[in-house]
């Protein structure tokens, strides 16, 4: 059974295989992004939060997904394209993947088990779920889509 983040891995926007080990050691915020939702302007509070705190050890990882109202229909580089161009997005980046269902990617099937939204189910209710991850791989806790990034700083402050 999987333990920790660093035994995943997933293809960036660029189709680069990543190694989610190469995150080991770091905090992680953890998020499924769509481009055309109504909590899209939440790129600009994680880019901030990825300014703030990547010196001290932060990680945010974008993961696209098209499964929530068909909100993220582009393609790799018309996603880098929008995040660069309208966000400024400097985070790690990733290839639409899905977070719910037999195709669920595996970081996703994952984190679900391992922070239940409310009421414990397991599914992601829509975009921009977020999950932050500790030092040490594991998960530490959930975050539903109408948190805002700056108001998850508390936590990531706790863990760094």
């Amino acid at each position: 059974m999987t333990r920790s983040l660093a035994d995943f891995s997933a293809n960036r926007l660029d189709g680069t295989p990543q190694a989610l080990s190469a995150f080991a050691g770091q905090v992680v915020l953890i998020v499924n992004v769509a481009s055309q939702c109504g909590f899209t302007p939440q790129y600009e509070g994680l880019e901030a939060l990825h300014q703030q705190f990547k010196n001290r050890g932060l990680a945010v990882l974008g993961f696209p997904c098209n499964q929530f109202g068909a909100q993220e229909p582009g393609n790799s580089d018309e996603i880098a394209q929008f995040c660069a161009l309208n966000f400024g997005v400097s985070f790690p980046m990733f290839e639409r993947i899905e977070v719910n269902g037999d195709a669920a990617h595996p970081l996703f099937k994952w984190l679900t088990v391992a922070a239940p939204g409310v009421l414990g189910t397991e599914a992601i209710k829509w975009n921009f779920t977020k999950f932050l991850i500790g030092r040490e791989g594991k998960v530490v806790e959930r975050f539903a889509p109408t948190t805002e990034p700056a108001d998850i700083a508390p936590a990531i402050e706790k863990l760094l």
